[in-house]
């Protein structure tokens, strides 16, 4: 090739590439000019909708700008600062600006406010292009106060960021840490400090106290247990799931956070359970489950029934009970009723039941039911017909629940107290009544001013039936000390207590079975090493489940359920409704029987409340008003005993194993 031609090729070659770059030129101009376009109609649309939530709050009478961290910063000297050092800030836990510079710059949701040819909104513009090509990379600078974030350097990236959706933002981040106090925000915000500390998790957040200690043992964690980086990534992935499926189905809208709902739904369901769930099962089970979650958010989340339901539609009533199918019924055990009195009780219910409706309904029962096995059994008590299933403890609430949600056209009760399920509703009886009549009794006939009452689980309704007897005692004898002892701990002896106490009138178990000799149940008087029984509580089950059963048939039964709220059903019955009854002995005094039926009457008829006038504690006053009376839901949740008790509410590692299930489900808070 020639010296002419080859410098041809070279200009040709030159040309080419000189045009290469021009193109390449133009192209990156056209995209900078595409990216300005799109980042200026980026800015218009959060711009409506900074806008639109400005309105909204301003409507609802709230502030419409960001939060401002210095306004509700603790005085000085109340707190103290730590630095976190760089963080994954959950996108929507940044609520605000630390100072008052760029708050009015932004409505309450981060979106900007500021009109479109500002120098603002072509920043905000600029920053939107680049996250669209690059990504925003440069962490923040940001406070964190009772767990929501507060801006100090980067608003508009976190105003960005926020419009794409984008589910964290880094940050270095400092802490403000306030005192303790006794406000419950502030109970919580410790409660989560403490759990961070095991698993530096700031995206989940709860509303109740208690709740991160809950997630810790939901999980499978021992309490002070330290988390994995793998456990993280697991938990991040199960709570992204569920977060999504919750909001997306209108959780936002519910007054509970997420986490609420996430808690109390691997707690029914169990957290491996939910991992192992595809995206359609666990959106199929949230909606059959979504009542438990708008349960949550009732501030009381019982409704008590303490009578049965009076209402009355004759000829409604006369049709239903013309056209409701027959009623086949199963009673699931937890043992059986030749080896628990408790079981016994219920049997001898359902036996009474079928006797009183033997031409309309049809009865069966399962024994030894467990944890692992009531699910099945009552699968099968489904799969034979059953259209009403009693659950007969406390320990089967919660697969109760599950099989309830799974098949909501059989009626499911549990016998248990202040169980908050919406699915199913539960029943108790009010014992402390008969308790208060046997703790009078027990007083006028202790010699030594020493009793000794012998409870099994620290339970719902237990505390109250100590009490109970503690303050019936008192009333006939102010010098009467009730010795409580508690059955299921470790390395119990009844004898051996009896004996140390040396208590001569002593509270047992409520009953006894036909197979045991044993005389050692309700109160009996220990003379010569053998027990003298005075009196003993009766469960009359058999009225309650007769008169239930006369609501369904009647029709009454749904009258019970108020479409208005979202509550759970609890029927606690008492004396007065044939329910709970005190039996005495040969044994005991003419004036002391006469004080039982006096008690029995001033009761039933709701003229005396065994928890009424100045009441105490073992640390102080609990009530201070002599005409005054505790309320249902006060007794119901009772944690303390009375002055006159010696001993204490054990806690669950003080426990048999065997105690764990009754105590996990019904365990009085401590």
């Amino acid at each position: 090739m020639g010296a002419k031609a080859e410098g041809h090729l070279q200009n040709e070659w030159l040309c080419n590439w000189k045009s290469r770059l021009c193109n390449q030129e133009e192209t990156r101009t056209a995209l900078r000019m595409q990216g300005e376009i799109m980042g200026k109609e980026d800015y218009s649309k959060a711009y409506k909708l900074g806008k639109k939530d400005y309105q909204a709050r301003m409507l609802r009478g709230e502030k419409p700008t960001l939060e401002v961290l210095d306004d509700i910063m603790p005085a000085k000297g109340e707190y103290h600062e730590m630095p976190l050092g760089l963080v994954q800030i959950p996108a929507d836990r940044i609520v605000g600006t630390k100072t008052m510079g760029r708050s009015s710059s932004f409505a309450g949701n981060f979106m900007p406010i500021l009109r479109e040819e500002t120098e603002f909104a072509a920043k905000w513009s600029t920053l939107s292009s680049s996250h669209v090509e690059e990504g925003i990379r440069d962490p923040i600078k940001a406070y964190e106060y009772m767990n929501k974030f507060y801006v100090e350097e980067g608003n508009k990236r976190v105003s960005v960021m926020k419009f794409f959706d984008v589910v964290s933002v880094p940050g270095n981040v400092i802490r403000i840490v306030p005192r303790r106090t006794e406000e419950k925000e502030n109970k919580i915000y410790y409660e989560f400090m403490e759990f961070y500390q095991l698993a530096p998790i700031n995206y989940i957040w709860f509303s109740e106290e208690g709740s991160f200690r809950k997630l810790q043992k939901a999980v499978g964690k021992k309490p002070d247990e330290v988390w994995t980086e793998d456990d993280r990534l697991k938990f991040s992935a199960i709570y992204t799931r569920f977060t999504a499926e919750f909001k997306q189905k209108g959780g936002n809208k519910l007054k509970i956070t997420p986490g609420d709902a996430f808690l109390s739904f691997i707690t029914l369901y169990g957290y491996d359970e939910v991992e192992a769930k595809t995206t359609t099962e666990l959106k199929e089970l949230m909606a059959k489950s979504w009542e438990e979650f708008a349960l949550l958010q009732e501030e009381q989340e019982i409704d008590l029934k303490m009578k049965p339901n009076q209402e009355k539609k004759p000829l409604f009533n006369l049709l239903h009970a013309l056209s409701i199918p027959r009623l086949n019924i199963a009673f699931i055990y937890e043992k059986t009723p030749a080896t628990s009195a408790w079981t016994y009780a219920h049997e001898l219910g359902r036996i009474y039941l079928e006797q009183t409706y033997q031409d309309e309904i049809s009865t069966a029962f399962y024994e030894n039911g467990t944890q692992e096995n009531v699910g099945s059994l009552m699968e099968q008590a489904i799969a034979s017909g059953s259209n009403l299933i009693f659950t007969t403890t406390p320990a089967f609430a919660q697969e109760s629940v599950k099989a309830a949600i799974a098949h909501p056209e059989i009626r499911i009760m549990n016998c248990s107290l202040n169980t908050s399920h919406r699915y199913i509703r539960t029943y108790y009886s009010r014992m402390h009544e008969a308790k208060f009549m046997m703790g009078a009794i027990a007083g006028a006939m202790a010699e030594n001013n020493k009793l000794l009452y012998i409870e099994n689980y620290p339970i719902y309704g237990s505390i109250a039936n100590i009490n109970a007897f503690a303050l019936g005692a008192k009333m006939i004898n102010p010098r009467a000390e009730v010795y409580l002892e508690w059955s299921s701990m470790k390395d119990w002896d009844m004898e051996e207590r009896i004996r140390e106490t040396g208590a001569s009138c002593i509270s047992g178990r409520d009953m006894t079975i036909p197979e045991e000799a044993s005389r050692f149940f309700g109160i009996y008087h220990m003379g010569g090493g053998r027990p003298r029984n005075l009196a003993m509580p009766l469960y009359h089950w058999g009225q309650f489940y007769v008169q239930l059963l006369r609501t369904i048939m009647d029709g009454t039964w749904k009258y019970d359920d108020d479409p208005s709220v979202t509550k759970a059903i609890n029927y606690w019955w008492g004396i007065s409704e044939g329910v709970i009854e005190v039996i005495c002995s040969q044994y005991l005094p003419i004036g002391t029987k006469r004080l039982v039926e006096l008690l029995r009457a001033t009761i039933s008829s709701g003229e005396f409340n065994p928890f009424s006038g100045i009441l105490y504690s073992q640390t102080g006053m609990v009530q201070s008003d002599p005409d005054a009376g505790l309320q249902p839901e006060e007794i119901m949740t009772m944690d303390w005993l009375a002055e006159n008790v010696i001993g204490s509410i054990p806690k669950q590692e003080e426990l048999k194993e065997q105690a764990a299930p009754v105590v996990k489900q019904q365990g009085v808070k401590q």
